[in-house]
């Protein structure tokens, strides 16, 4: 069955050039002008996958908004923000909200599709969970593989896609420094240093929403970072 996208750009001729290629690459895709008219249908029904712009019809941040929304009625659900809005701010603003990803309307559908490809990629190895062991537990963590469900002194961290693999590429191997690279591809994703950077900042404010004095999650400068268990 092909996956569904939905689609949230507020350009007529912008979308339907993405709709029509994203239907070659043999997706089923749904697409909104507006944020509201967005947020009925997933109340309906959600897609597998969001492709959000920033600014919608008289809505300067309503991609931003969306995407808030969206996170709430599916913490796991892959949203990438594709918009004409290049600012490293606007980048980190939504990964911060939860985005997988952020590209930017210069890049070519070539690599649009590799990026959508790579996010689906991650979806397929939940769906088989026999490649890894079921569950991994760190100190009071547990990682279950099974059905992508993280939790720390038995409260869920509610983690996207992205941070889910890069939280398990740290916490599988205390004590081994991780690399930029390493988190990238542990993750199936391709991101730039300040995009891993503000992926390992909402994780440990994830944590210390549960726990303030949480501080597992280590940086070695210059390095990378590493799962840090006391005395280990």
């Amino acid at each position: 069955m092909a996956k569904h996208i939905a689609l949230i750009e507020d350009e007529a001729a912008i979308r339907e050039n993405y709709k029509a290629f994203l239907q070659r690459q043999g997706y089923q895709v749904s697409t909104y002008d507006s944020r509201p008219s967005a947020l009925k249908a997933f109340h309906q029904s959600l897609p597998d996958m969001a492709v959000i712009d920033i600014g919608l019809q008289d809505e300067i941040e309503g991609g931003f908004d969306l995407c808030r929304e969206l996170r709430q009625l599916a913490p796991q659900l892959p949203i990438i923000f594709l918009t004409a809005r290049d600012s490293e701010l606007d980048a980190i603003s939504g990964l911060r909200l939860g985005a997988d990803d952020y590209l930017t309307k210069d890049i070519s559908l070539p690599h649009l599709a590799a990026r959508i490809i790579a996010l689906f990629r991650r979806l397929d190895i939940l769906s088989k969970p026999s490649a890894l062991s079921n569950k991994l537990e760190r100190q009071e963590l547990m990682l279950d593989l099974d059905r992508m469900y993280a939790t720390w002194q038995e409260q869920n961290l509610d983690l996207t896609l992205t941070e889910f693999w890069i939280l398990h590429a740290l916490a599988k191997h205390p004590g081994h420094v991780k690399n930029r690279q390493q988190l990238m591809d542990a993750a199936n994703v391709v991101l730039d240093d300040n995009t891993i950077t503000s992926h390992i900042k909402r994780i440990r404010k994830k944590f210390n929403q549960i726990d303030a004095s949480f501080d597992a999650i280590q940086t070695v400068y210059g390095m990378g970072y590493r799962w840090h268990i006391p005395d280990a």
